[in-house]
């Protein structure tokens, strides 16, 4: 249950920033976003049932399952890739990108 509220959680500070027209706050929706996925992926793997990694070898059954973590590792990676490229974007972008307006067009 836990693990079902801080996924929806994330997923809503996700959408809430994502909704702002500055870049800066898009990116850090995506990056939330991203830790949501990684939290649902975490939870597909039971996160309730299951016991350490290196379990004992008599009981195989709660040993954790290491595909959701592969998963995990890999997304976030990836991420990590795009939020760099998202940030290099919003620092060389144009100043007629239209995603924030100035105080001089706030005034006027």
């Amino acid at each position: 249950m836990t693990v079902a509220i801080t996924a929806g959680l994330l997923v809503f500070g996700a959408v809430y920033l994502m909704m702002k027209r500055e870049m800066l706050r898009v990116i850090l929706g995506f990056i939330l976003l991203g830790h949501a996925g990684n939290v649902v992926l975490m939870a597909a793997g039971g996160t309730s049932r299951r016991d350490l990694p290196y379990g004992s070898p008599d009981d195989l059954s709660t040993i954790a399952d290491p595909l959701p973590q592969a998963f995990v590792l890999t997304a976030i990676v990836i991420a990590f890739s795009i939020t760099i490229v998202m940030l290099v974007l919003a620092v060389t972008g144009n100043d007629d990108d239209d995603t924030a307006a100035t105080a001089q067009e706030v005034q006027e």
